[in-house]
């Protein structure tokens, strides 16, 4: 609970520093990487440094919570929270991390702010940070424990059991763990933390979800080849696993971890997806089948092209295997036509939806914002959307509905 006194210096405050933090997570990643070189070593992503997308979902996190805070001393924003609290966890970010954080944090809010930042200010904006922190550690410590994980030592040794070529710019790699003990828990539409060792020396972490049912004797992730673009380098985690990962070597990985899981319920599905993001529908699916659900289902994806369509002989063949369920596609070129197969961009004009479904996206956060203000249009409530996003979440860390 924000007590009252830091809730009035939080509300005249917040438009200060709200409108300053962008450069004052700017400060501080730069302040605490410079002292602190080993954190960029396997748990920060140092192209979403280079790109300033951590910072702005770090900057918009704070603020979303801050808000949350003033508008209810006693709220505590679950979505939010539960969000940051599983990327955490398959990041194995540690209780002890949370005191550095704050340290660099409040030195660069000093360091932005300048006198405005009184000693009144800077005790309420402490009380939200601990607030945060201390919710978000509760939580973790139940995410770990949960999954039997250790967050001083959060990684196990997998081996490639086969490599699987979808496309031009996807690889599906099965793993099974390499001490052969048995696969631990998992939810379909969960991802896991793949921890790569890069040529340079430098580990560096990336998510990837579970492309396959989780209860199979193998796990599968699927990966799009990340291409560099004029004013982006390419992904260097995924090319490095393209070159080099072959069946028979060994990947490290986390125990899976997310949010935007699969419900037990009998409502309908709807399954919207654009490019790399079919791959924890792909899991949903085959989840599905193999637990022979009688639930309606309709799979929605956007693709440039069927070619460029990964994991789609799977989508059709799992759809096929349900009682009730449809895919409809649509490709921007090459797509040819027929049944469910559509021109152009996904448009869900006069398209038959499931009354009372459950919505679970996954692509771009343009797709998903442009098929979100379809879906609510036609007439599906705002609570049945849940969403995956790979990589900081810029959408609910803004706290864009």
């Amino acid at each position: 609970m924000l007590s009252d006194e830091s809730a009035a210096v939080i509300r005249a405050s917040l438009p200060a520093v709200g409108g300053a933090l962008d450069a004052i997570t700017a400060r501080f990643y730069d302040t605490m990487f410079d002292e602190h070189p080993a954190l960029l070593d396997g748990l920060f992503n140092r192209a979403n440094q280079a790109n300033g997308e951590q910072r702005k979902a770090l900057a918009g996190s704070i603020a979303a919570f801050a808000q949350a805070l003033v508008a209810d001393p006693d709220a505590r924003p679950d979505a939010l929270l539960s969000r940051i609290a599983h990327k955490h966890a398959a990041l194995g970010v540690t209780e002890d991390q949370y005191t550095v954080v704050h340290k660099y944090l409040f030195r660069a809010i000093g360091d932005v702010l300048g006198d405005a930042v009184t000693p009144e200010v800077a005790a309420a904006w402490d009380e939200v940070y601990w607030l945060m922190a201390g919710a978000l550690i509760a939580r973790e410590a139940c995410l770990y424990r949960d999954a039997g994980v250790d967050p001083r030592s959060p990684w196990r040794q997998w081996t490639v059991a086969e490599r699987r070529e979808e496309t031009a710019d996807v690889v599906s790699f099965l793993l099974r763990p390499a001490d052969g003990g048995p696969l631990p828990a998992a939810k379909a539409g969960q991802y896991v933390s793949v921890r790569a060792l890069l040529p340079d020396g430098t580990h560096q972490l990336r998510q990837y979800s579970l492309s396959n049912a989780p209860g199979g004797a193998l796990r599968r992730i699927t990966v799009k080849r990340v291409a560099g673009l004029a004013d982006a380098p390419e992904g260097e985690v995924s090319n490095h696993l393209h070159r080099t990962v072959r069946a028979g070597d060994e990947l490290t990985l986390s125990a899976p971890f997310g949010d935007v899981v699969l419900d037990a319920s009998d409502a309908p599905l709807l399954l919207v997806s654009a490019g790399i993001g079919c791959t924890p529908m792909a899991g949903i699916l085959e989840h599905l089948a193999a637990s022979g659900s009688g639930r309606t289902v309709v799979v929605l994806h956007a693709d440039g092209s069927p070619a460029d369509h990964a994991l789609r002989a799977d989508t059709l063949r799992l759809a096929g295997e349900l009682p009730d369920a449809r895919t409809e596609f649509w490709y921007e070129r090459d797509g040819g036509s027929g049944p469910g197969v559509h021109a152009g961009r996904m448009d869900l004009t006069g398209l038959a939806l499931p009354a009372g479904a459950d919505v679970y996206l996954c692509g771009s956060l343009p797709f998903m914002r442009a098929v979100r203000t379809q879906l609510l249009a036609a007439g599906v409530p705002a609570r049945r959307i849940r969403y995956e996003v790979f990589g900081p979440d810029l959408w609910l860390a803004h706290a864009e509905g």
